[in-house]
Protein backbone atom coordinates (compact mmCIF):
# COMPACT_ATOMS: atom_id res chain seq x y z
CA UNK A 1 0.00 0.00 0.00
CA UNK A 2 2.45 2.84 1.01
CA UNK A 3 5.23 4.70 1.13
CA UNK A 4 8.99 3.91 -0.61
CA UNK A 5 12.14 5.83 -1.03
CA UNK A 6 13.04 4.21 -4.37
CA UNK A 7 10.88 1.64 -6.43
CA UNK A 8 12.83 -1.39 -5.33
CA UNK A 9 11.73 -0.89 -1.98
CA UNK A 10 9.32 -4.22 -0.99
CA UNK A 11 5.96 -4.09 -0.36
CA UNK A 12 3.39 -6.30 1.32
CA UNK A 13 0.69 -7.46 4.15
CA UNK A 14 -0.91 -7.67 7.49
CA UNK A 15 -4.53 -9.60 9.63
CA UNK A 16 -6.04 -8.97 13.13
CA UNK A 17 -6.43 -9.40 16.76
CA UNK A 18 -9.08 -8.29 19.69
CA UNK A 19 -10.21 -4.98 19.73
CA UNK A 20 -9.20 -2.60 22.89
CA UNK A 21 -11.68 0.27 23.46
CA UNK A 22 -10.40 1.85 26.14
CA UNK A 23 -7.34 1.41 28.94
CA UNK A 24 -9.37 0.94 31.90
CA UNK A 25 -10.66 -2.35 29.55
CA UNK A 26 -7.05 -3.59 28.64
CA UNK A 27 -6.57 -7.11 29.52
CA UNK A 28 -3.66 -10.10 28.98
CA UNK A 29 -1.24 -8.43 27.27
CA UNK A 30 -2.49 -5.19 26.48
CA UNK A 31 -1.30 -3.37 29.75
CA UNK A 32 -1.92 0.53 30.43
CA UNK A 33 1.02 2.35 31.99
CA UNK A 34 0.74 5.54 32.13
CA UNK A 35 -1.76 8.36 32.13
CA UNK A 36 0.11 11.64 31.02
CA UNK A 37 -2.58 14.41 31.63
CA UNK A 38 -3.44 14.81 35.25
CA UNK A 39 -5.04 18.09 34.09
CA UNK A 40 -6.35 16.74 31.09
CA UNK A 41 -8.36 19.41 28.95
CA UNK A 42 -12.08 19.09 28.89
CA UNK A 43 -12.43 18.84 24.95
CA UNK A 44 -9.60 19.96 22.47
CA UNK A 45 -10.30 21.80 18.73
CA UNK A 46 -8.07 18.31 17.20
CA UNK A 47 -7.54 15.42 18.04
CA UNK A 48 -4.82 13.78 15.44
CA UNK A 49 -4.99 9.57 15.53
CA UNK A 50 -2.16 8.33 13.88
CA UNK A 51 -2.17 4.49 12.90
CA UNK A 52 1.59 3.67 12.24
CA UNK A 53 2.18 0.09 10.33
CA UNK A 54 5.48 -0.06 10.99
CA UNK A 55 5.71 -3.90 11.33
CA UNK A 56 7.33 -3.99 7.80
CA UNK A 57 10.54 -2.94 6.02
CA UNK A 58 9.69 0.69 6.57
CA UNK A 59 10.10 0.04 10.33
CA UNK A 60 13.00 2.96 10.44
CA UNK A 61 10.99 5.24 8.85
CA UNK A 62 7.93 4.78 11.33
CA UNK A 63 9.70 5.30 14.23
CA UNK A 64 11.41 8.29 12.69
CA UNK A 65 8.35 9.67 11.66
CA UNK A 66 6.92 9.35 15.34
CA UNK A 67 10.28 11.59 16.85
CA UNK A 68 9.11 13.93 13.95
CA UNK A 69 6.28 14.66 15.09
CA UNK A 70 7.50 14.72 18.41
CA UNK A 71 9.29 17.86 17.77
CA UNK A 72 6.20 20.12 17.68
CA UNK A 73 4.18 17.71 20.14
CA UNK A 74 0.17 17.69 22.14
CA UNK A 75 -0.76 21.12 23.24
CA UNK A 76 -4.29 21.56 25.22
CA UNK A 77 -5.67 22.08 21.83
CA UNK A 78 -4.14 19.55 19.92
CA UNK A 79 -3.87 16.29 20.81
CA UNK A 80 -1.31 13.88 19.05
CA UNK A 81 -1.56 9.72 19.62
CA UNK A 82 -0.04 6.91 18.12
CA UNK A 83 -0.29 3.63 17.96
CA UNK A 84 2.77 2.21 16.17
CA UNK A 85 3.54 -1.51 15.49
CA UNK A 86 7.10 -2.60 15.28
CA UNK A 87 8.76 -6.24 14.25
CA UNK A 88 12.00 -8.31 14.37
CA UNK A 89 13.98 -9.96 11.68
CA UNK A 90 12.46 -8.67 8.30
CA UNK A 91 14.62 -6.33 6.17
CA UNK A 92 15.61 -3.05 7.30
CA UNK A 93 14.94 -4.22 11.09
CA UNK A 94 16.56 -1.69 13.52
CA UNK A 95 17.26 -1.94 17.01
CA UNK A 96 16.39 1.46 18.01
CA UNK A 97 14.82 2.64 20.88
CA UNK A 98 14.99 -0.44 22.91
CA UNK A 99 14.40 -2.94 19.70
CA UNK A 100 10.98 -4.14 21.33
CA UNK A 101 8.47 -5.32 19.02
CA UNK A 102 4.85 -5.71 19.14
CA UNK A 103 2.38 -2.95 18.96
CA UNK A 104 2.22 0.02 21.84
CA UNK A 105 0.11 3.51 21.86
CA UNK A 106 1.77 7.05 22.44
CA UNK A 107 0.79 10.40 23.65
CA UNK A 108 2.66 12.39 21.40
CA UNK A 109 4.82 15.40 23.13
CA UNK A 110 7.34 17.90 22.58
CA UNK A 111 11.33 16.73 22.39
CA UNK A 112 13.59 17.75 19.94
CA UNK A 113 16.16 14.39 20.17
CA UNK A 114 15.33 12.45 16.88
CA UNK A 115 16.93 9.49 17.56
CA UNK A 116 14.97 8.29 20.63
CA UNK A 117 10.75 8.18 21.27
CA UNK A 118 10.35 10.59 24.63
CA UNK A 119 6.77 10.75 24.23
CA UNK A 120 4.68 8.97 27.16
CA UNK A 121 3.84 4.98 26.57
CA UNK A 122 0.24 4.75 27.42
CA UNK A 123 -0.26 0.91 26.55
CA UNK A 124 1.84 -2.03 25.21
CA UNK A 125 -0.80 -3.91 23.20
CA UNK A 126 1.18 -6.95 22.98
CA UNK A 127 1.22 -8.10 19.29
CA UNK A 128 -2.35 -7.81 17.62
CA UNK A 129 -2.57 -7.59 13.95
CA UNK A 130 -2.43 -4.17 12.10
CA UNK A 131 -3.68 -5.67 8.82
CA UNK A 132 -7.06 -5.99 10.98
CA UNK A 133 -9.20 -3.40 9.85
CA UNK A 134 -10.72 -4.59 13.43
CA UNK A 135 -8.09 -3.48 15.17
CA UNK A 136 -7.66 0.07 13.31
CA UNK A 137 -11.41 0.68 14.46
CA UNK A 138 -10.45 -0.19 17.87
CA UNK A 139 -7.80 2.29 18.18
CA UNK A 140 -9.75 4.93 16.15
CA UNK A 141 -12.73 4.21 19.14
CA UNK A 142 -9.89 4.24 21.58
CA UNK A 143 -8.75 7.72 20.63
CA UNK A 144 -11.83 9.37 20.39
CA UNK A 145 -13.21 8.30 23.93
CA UNK A 146 -9.72 9.06 25.61
CA UNK A 147 -9.07 12.32 23.68
CA UNK A 148 -12.57 14.16 22.93
CA UNK A 149 -12.38 16.92 20.52
CA UNK A 150 -14.21 19.12 18.50
CA UNK A 151 -12.67 17.48 15.46
CA UNK A 152 -10.93 14.41 14.53
CA UNK A 153 -7.81 13.80 11.69
CA UNK A 154 -7.30 10.24 11.32
CA UNK A 155 -4.41 8.59 9.49
CA UNK A 156 -2.96 5.26 8.08
CA UNK A 157 0.61 4.97 7.89
CA UNK A 158 2.27 2.29 5.83
CA UNK A 159 2.68 0.69 2.62
CA UNK A 160 -0.38 1.27 -0.20
CA UNK A 161 -1.69 -0.06 -3.13
CA UNK A 162 -4.61 1.70 -4.08
CA UNK A 163 -7.97 -0.52 -4.75
CA UNK A 164 -6.02 -3.79 -5.02
CA UNK A 165 -6.14 -6.13 -2.92
CA UNK A 166 -2.88 -8.27 -3.91
CA UNK A 167 -2.65 -12.34 -3.65
CA UNK A 168 -0.83 -13.98 -0.53
CA UNK A 169 0.62 -17.02 -2.07
CA UNK A 170 0.66 -18.89 1.16
CA UNK A 171 -0.43 -18.20 4.89
CA UNK A 172 2.55 -15.47 5.30
CA UNK A 173 3.73 -13.05 2.87
CA UNK A 174 7.00 -11.63 3.63
CA UNK A 175 7.68 -9.81 -0.19
CA UNK A 176 6.87 -8.52 -3.01
CA UNK A 177 3.40 -7.01 -2.63
CA UNK A 178 1.49 -3.83 -0.91
CA UNK A 179 -2.04 -2.79 -0.34
CA UNK A 180 -3.14 -0.40 3.13
CA UNK A 181 -1.89 -1.19 6.38
CA UNK A 182 -0.11 -4.81 5.82
CA UNK A 183 1.30 -6.62 8.71
CA UNK A 184 4.27 -8.74 7.33
CA UNK A 185 4.19 -10.52 10.34
CA UNK A 186 0.84 -11.77 10.11
CA UNK A 187 0.57 -11.44 6.18
CA UNK A 188 -2.94 -9.79 6.02
CA UNK A 189 -3.84 -6.30 5.35
CA UNK A 190 -6.37 -4.27 5.26
CA UNK A 191 -8.26 -4.75 2.29
CA UNK A 192 -10.19 -1.74 0.05
CA UNK A 193 -13.99 -3.08 0.48
CA UNK A 194 -12.77 -3.27 4.54
CA UNK A 195 -11.96 0.55 4.67
CA UNK A 196 -15.14 1.74 5.51
CA UNK A 197 -15.81 -0.89 8.14
CA UNK A 198 -13.37 1.38 10.46
CA UNK A 199 -15.56 4.32 10.15
CA UNK A 200 -19.17 2.38 10.43
CA UNK A 201 -17.47 0.45 14.05
CA UNK A 202 -15.68 3.92 15.28
CA UNK A 203 -17.83 7.23 13.75
CA UNK A 204 -16.53 9.29 11.04
CA UNK A 205 -13.75 11.80 11.50
CA UNK A 206 -13.41 15.63 10.05
CA UNK A 207 -10.44 14.83 7.92
CA UNK A 208 -9.10 11.13 6.93
CA UNK A 209 -5.30 11.29 5.41
CA UNK A 210 -3.43 8.19 3.64
CA UNK A 211 0.06 8.41 4.45
CA UNK A 212 0.22 5.55 1.74
CA UNK A 213 0.98 5.20 -1.85
CA UNK A 214 -1.55 5.28 -4.71
CA UNK A 215 -4.59 5.60 -2.08
CA UNK A 216 -6.24 9.03 -4.02
CA UNK A 217 -8.06 7.29 -6.03
CA UNK A 218 -11.89 7.25 -6.99
CA UNK A 219 -12.18 3.66 -5.37
CA UNK A 220 -10.63 3.88 -2.73
CA UNK A 221 -12.44 7.26 -1.65
CA UNK A 222 -15.75 6.70 -2.93
CA UNK A 223 -14.98 2.92 0.34
CA UNK A 224 -14.69 5.74 2.69
CA UNK A 225 -17.19 8.79 1.63
CA UNK A 226 -19.05 8.34 4.74
CA UNK A 227 -16.38 8.17 7.19
CA UNK A 228 -15.30 11.66 6.94
CA UNK A 229 -15.57 15.31 5.36
CA UNK A 230 -12.47 15.44 3.42
CA UNK A 231 -9.71 12.78 2.20
CA UNK A 232 -6.19 13.64 1.77
CA UNK A 233 -4.11 11.14 -0.29
CA UNK A 234 -1.66 10.93 -3.01
CA UNK A 235 -2.65 9.29 -6.56
CA UNK A 236 1.33 8.19 -7.14
CA UNK A 237 4.13 6.29 -4.99
CA UNK A 238 4.96 8.87 -1.67
CA UNK A 239 8.32 8.84 -1.17
CA UNK A 240 10.11 8.47 2.30
CA UNK A 241 10.37 11.61 3.85
CA UNK A 242 6.97 11.39 3.85
CA UNK A 243 4.73 14.16 4.47
CA UNK A 244 5.49 17.09 6.39
CA UNK A 245 4.79 16.29 9.64
CA UNK A 246 6.98 18.80 11.40
CA UNK A 247 4.93 22.28 8.96
CA UNK A 248 2.13 20.83 9.45
CA UNK A 249 1.48 20.12 13.05
CA UNK A 250 2.36 23.71 13.51
CA UNK A 251 0.44 25.26 11.39
CA UNK A 252 -2.53 22.98 13.19
CA UNK A 253 -1.12 23.67 16.31
CA UNK A 254 -0.76 27.51 15.84
CA UNK A 255 -4.82 27.36 14.26
CA UNK A 256 -6.51 25.18 16.20
CA UNK A 257 -9.70 26.55 15.31
CA UNK A 258 -9.31 25.59 11.42
CA UNK A 259 -12.13 23.50 9.75
CA UNK A 260 -11.07 20.36 8.20
CA UNK A 261 -10.92 21.57 4.55
CA UNK A 262 -8.72 24.54 5.76
CA UNK A 263 -6.32 21.50 7.71
CA UNK A 264 -6.42 19.34 4.80
CA UNK A 265 -4.97 22.35 2.54
CA UNK A 266 -2.59 22.73 5.49
CA UNK A 267 -1.13 19.16 4.73
CA UNK A 268 -1.53 19.56 0.96
CA UNK A 269 0.65 23.02 0.94
CA UNK A 270 3.34 21.83 3.40
CA UNK A 271 3.82 18.58 1.37
CA UNK A 272 4.60 20.88 -1.65
CA UNK A 273 7.11 23.48 0.19
CA UNK A 274 9.31 20.23 1.50
CA UNK A 275 9.46 18.26 -1.58
CA UNK A 276 10.49 21.83 -3.17
CA UNK A 277 13.66 22.03 -0.68
CA UNK A 278 16.42 21.64 -2.61
CA UNK A 279 17.48 18.42 -1.30
CA UNK A 280 14.14 17.08 -2.06
CA UNK A 281 14.24 18.14 -5.56
CA UNK A 282 17.20 17.10 -6.16
CA UNK A 283 16.14 13.37 -4.44
CA UNK A 284 13.35 13.45 -7.06
CA UNK A 285 15.65 14.36 -9.77
CA UNK A 286 17.37 11.24 -9.19
CA UNK A 287 14.85 8.23 -8.53
CA UNK A 288 13.02 9.61 -11.68
CA UNK A 289 10.01 10.35 -9.56
CA UNK A 290 7.20 13.18 -9.36
CA UNK A 291 4.69 13.64 -6.40
CA UNK A 292 1.77 14.91 -5.85
CA UNK A 293 -0.93 14.90 -3.28
CA UNK A 294 -4.43 16.48 -3.16
CA UNK A 295 -7.74 17.11 -0.87
CA UNK A 296 -10.70 16.18 -1.61
CA UNK A 297 -14.34 17.05 -0.65
CA UNK A 298 -16.14 13.55 0.26
CA UNK A 299 -19.53 14.82 0.13
CA UNK A 300 -19.27 15.73 -3.29
CA UNK A 301 -18.49 12.13 -4.91
CA UNK A 302 -21.80 10.80 -5.56
CA UNK A 303 -22.39 13.52 -8.03
CA UNK A 304 -19.02 12.82 -9.61
CA UNK A 305 -19.76 9.47 -10.23
CA UNK A 306 -22.71 10.32 -11.93
CA UNK A 307 -20.71 12.46 -14.03
CA UNK A 308 -18.22 10.12 -14.68
CA UNK A 309 -20.90 7.30 -15.40
CA UNK A 310 -22.58 9.98 -18.26
CA UNK A 311 -18.94 10.78 -20.19
CA UNK A 312 -17.70 7.63 -20.09
CA UNK A 313 -21.29 5.99 -21.54
CA UNK A 314 -21.23 8.97 -24.44
CA UNK A 315 -18.13 8.18 -24.52
CA UNK A 316 -18.83 4.39 -25.30
CA UNK A 317 -21.55 5.48 -27.88
CA UNK A 318 -19.71 8.13 -29.83
CA UNK A 319 -16.86 4.72 -30.12
CA UNK A 320 -13.96 7.17 -31.34
CA UNK A 321 -11.40 4.30 -30.86
CA UNK A 322 -8.50 6.47 -32.49
CA UNK A 323 -8.59 8.74 -29.97
CA UNK A 324 -9.50 7.03 -26.82
CA UNK A 325 -6.25 5.43 -28.06
CA UNK A 326 -4.16 8.15 -28.29
CA UNK A 327 -5.81 9.47 -24.60
CA UNK A 328 -4.24 5.65 -23.43
CA UNK A 329 -1.15 5.77 -25.07
CA UNK A 330 -0.38 9.53 -23.26
CA UNK A 331 -2.11 9.88 -20.02
CA UNK A 332 0.31 10.17 -17.20
CA UNK A 333 0.27 7.03 -15.13
CA UNK A 334 1.20 6.02 -11.87
CA UNK A 335 4.31 3.72 -10.82
CA UNK A 336 2.64 0.53 -10.33
CA UNK A 337 5.87 -1.30 -12.21
CA UNK A 338 9.44 -0.36 -12.31
CA UNK A 339 11.86 0.23 -15.34
CA UNK A 340 12.25 -3.25 -15.39
CA UNK A 341 9.12 -4.75 -15.44
CA UNK A 342 7.65 -1.90 -17.50
CA UNK A 343 9.98 0.66 -19.11
CA UNK A 344 7.80 2.76 -20.82
CA UNK A 345 5.29 2.95 -18.47
CA UNK A 346 2.61 1.72 -20.75
CA UNK A 347 1.60 -1.45 -18.30
CA UNK A 348 0.67 0.31 -15.41
CA UNK A 349 -3.19 0.47 -14.70
CA UNK A 350 -3.87 3.49 -12.63
CA UNK A 351 -3.95 7.34 -14.31
CA UNK A 352 -5.08 10.71 -13.70
CA UNK A 353 -9.14 11.07 -14.42
CA UNK A 354 -9.04 15.02 -15.53
CA UNK A 355 -6.16 14.00 -17.83
CA UNK A 356 -7.68 10.93 -19.22
CA UNK A 357 -10.77 13.13 -20.05
CA UNK A 358 -8.76 16.42 -21.68
CA UNK A 359 -6.71 13.67 -23.91
CA UNK A 360 -9.84 12.13 -25.09
CA UNK A 361 -11.88 15.57 -25.78
CA UNK A 362 -8.58 16.85 -27.51
CA UNK A 363 -8.13 14.22 -30.14
CA UNK A 364 -11.74 13.73 -30.80
CA UNK A 365 -12.88 13.58 -34.34
CA UNK A 366 -16.14 16.60 -33.69
CA UNK A 367 -17.67 14.99 -36.71
CA UNK A 368 -18.49 11.84 -35.03
CA UNK A 369 -21.99 11.26 -33.84
CA UNK A 370 -22.50 11.89 -30.54
CA UNK A 371 -19.15 13.61 -30.22
CA UNK A 372 -20.90 17.31 -29.48
CA UNK A 373 -22.67 15.67 -26.49
CA UNK A 374 -19.49 13.68 -25.33
CA UNK A 375 -17.23 16.96 -25.23
CA UNK A 376 -19.68 18.43 -22.97
CA UNK A 377 -20.05 15.73 -20.82
CA UNK A 378 -16.12 15.66 -21.11
CA UNK A 379 -15.80 19.68 -19.79
CA UNK A 380 -18.61 19.27 -17.08
CA UNK A 381 -16.72 16.36 -15.12
CA UNK A 382 -13.30 18.04 -15.28
CA UNK A 383 -14.74 21.15 -14.77
CA UNK A 384 -16.60 19.17 -11.25
CA UNK A 385 -13.62 17.44 -10.46
CA UNK A 386 -11.42 21.02 -10.49
CA UNK A 387 -13.99 22.90 -9.45
CA UNK A 388 -16.02 21.09 -6.61
CA UNK A 389 -14.43 17.76 -5.82
CA UNK A 390 -10.62 18.84 -5.42
CA UNK A 391 -10.29 21.29 -2.63
CA UNK A 392 -6.46 21.73 -3.53
CA UNK A 393 -4.08 20.12 -5.33
CA UNK A 394 -0.48 20.44 -5.72
CA UNK A 395 2.76 18.41 -7.73
CA UNK A 396 6.59 18.36 -8.64
CA UNK A 397 8.44 17.21 -11.12
CA UNK A 398 8.70 14.53 -14.04
CA UNK A 399 8.36 10.30 -14.13
CA UNK A 400 11.04 8.66 -15.52
CA UNK A 401 9.23 9.08 -18.95
CA UNK A 402 8.99 13.01 -18.80
CA UNK A 403 5.71 13.46 -18.40
CA UNK A 404 5.01 16.38 -16.09
CA UNK A 405 3.10 16.08 -12.65
CA UNK A 406 1.34 19.36 -13.62
CA UNK A 407 -1.16 16.56 -15.69
CA UNK A 408 -2.48 15.45 -11.97
CA UNK A 409 -5.56 17.16 -11.23
CA UNK A 410 -5.70 15.06 -7.85
CA UNK A 411 -7.78 11.98 -8.92
CA UNK A 412 -6.79 8.73 -10.10
CA UNK A 413 -8.76 5.47 -11.39
CA UNK A 414 -8.33 2.44 -13.20
CA UNK A 415 -7.55 3.11 -16.65
CA UNK A 416 -6.34 -0.28 -18.30
CA UNK A 417 -2.80 0.16 -20.00
CA UNK A 418 -1.01 -2.75 -22.31
CA UNK A 419 -1.33 -6.17 -21.66
CA UNK A 420 0.85 -7.08 -18.51
CA UNK A 421 1.43 -8.70 -15.67
CA UNK A 422 3.49 -5.98 -12.97
CA UNK A 423 1.29 -7.71 -9.87
CA UNK A 424 -1.26 -10.37 -8.93
CA UNK A 425 -4.38 -9.36 -7.20
CA UNK A 426 -7.72 -10.84 -6.34
CA UNK A 427 -10.61 -9.91 -9.12
CA UNK A 428 -12.14 -7.97 -6.20
CA UNK A 429 -12.98 -5.02 -8.42
CA UNK A 430 -16.67 -5.38 -8.83
CA UNK A 431 -17.17 -5.76 -5.37
CA UNK A 432 -15.87 -2.13 -4.96
CA UNK A 433 -19.06 0.72 -3.89
CA UNK A 434 -17.13 2.89 -6.68
CA UNK A 435 -18.30 -0.11 -9.60
CA UNK A 436 -21.50 -0.68 -8.05
CA UNK A 437 -22.74 3.11 -8.31
CA UNK A 438 -20.74 3.97 -11.90
CA UNK A 439 -20.50 0.73 -13.84
CA UNK A 440 -16.87 1.70 -14.47
CA UNK A 441 -15.47 -1.42 -14.97
CA UNK A 442 -17.78 -1.84 -18.65
CA UNK A 443 -15.81 1.46 -19.79
CA UNK A 444 -12.54 -0.65 -18.56
CA UNK A 445 -13.31 -3.49 -20.47
CA UNK A 446 -14.20 -1.39 -23.38
CA UNK A 447 -10.92 0.30 -23.39
CA UNK A 448 -8.86 -3.13 -23.59
CA UNK A 449 -10.58 -3.87 -25.98
CA UNK A 450 -9.29 -0.74 -28.13
CA UNK A 451 -5.79 -1.24 -27.63
CA UNK A 452 -3.48 1.99 -27.87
Amino acid sequence: MILSFLSSLLLASACAAPAIDSLSEQAGPATALASPEPGRPPLRDWTVMVYMNGKSNIEPFALGDLNRFETVGSSEKVAIVAELGRSKGLDNDTTADGDWAGVRRYFVTKDQDKEHIASTLLADLGNPDMGDWKEAASFLKWAKAEYPAKKYLFIIWDHGWGWIDPKKPGDNLLDGTKSISHDFVSGNYIKTTEMGNIFREAGRVDLYVSMACFMQMAEVAYEIKDGADVIVGSEEVIQLPSLNWEDFFALLKKNPGAKAETAGVYMVDTFREMYGRPEYAEMLEKTKYGVQLSALRAAKLPLFVKKAKTWYSLAMAADDRRALARAKAEVLRFEVGDEVSDPDKRISFYGDLHHFADLAGRYADPARPGAKEQASAGEALKDFITGELIIKNVWLGKDRTGKEYSSTRGLGIQIPGRPGNLIEYYPTYSKLAFEKASGWDSFVKYLESIGE
